[in-house]
C-alpha cells in the first residue's frame, strides 16, 4: 500500500519545470481575470442597452396612450359598464329531462 498525501507543494522533480509550471499557472490565472473582466463589461453593456430600449419603448407607449385617452379639461369622463347582448340556442338537451 502506498502512503500518499497531498501537501499542496510542487512535485519533486526538475526545479526548472516547477518554475515554468508556476509561471504558466500565473499567466493562465491573469488571462482568465482579464477575459472575465471584459466579458463582464460586454454583458453589462448589452444589459444597459436593452434596458434603455425597453424603457424608451414603455415611455413612448405610455405617452401615446395618455394622448389618446386623455379627457378634455372641464368635462367628466363617463365609463360604460361593458354589457354584451346576444342570443343563444340550446343545441342538445340533457338526457335527464327525457
Amino acid at each position: 500500500m502506498r502512503n500518499s498525501s497531498f501537501k499542496g507543494s510542487l512535485p519533486a522533480g526538475n526545479p526548472i519545470a516547477s518554475v515554468f509550471v508556476v509561471i504558466a499557472g500565473a499567466l493562465i490565472i491573469a488571462a482568465s481575470i482579464v477575459l472575465g473582466f471584459f466579458a463582464f463589461i460586454a454583458l453589462s453593456g448589452i444589459v444597459l442597452i436593452t434596458a434603455a430600449v425597453v424603457g424608451v419603448r414603455v415611455w413612448w407607449l405610455s405617452r401615446k396612450l395618455r394622448r389618446q385617452g386623455a379627457p378634455m379639461s372641464g368635462t367628466a369622463q363617463t365609463r360604460t359598464t361593458g354589457v354584451i347582448e346576444g342570443e343563444y340556442r340550446v343545441v342538445r338537451k340533457d338526457r335527464d329531462e327525457a
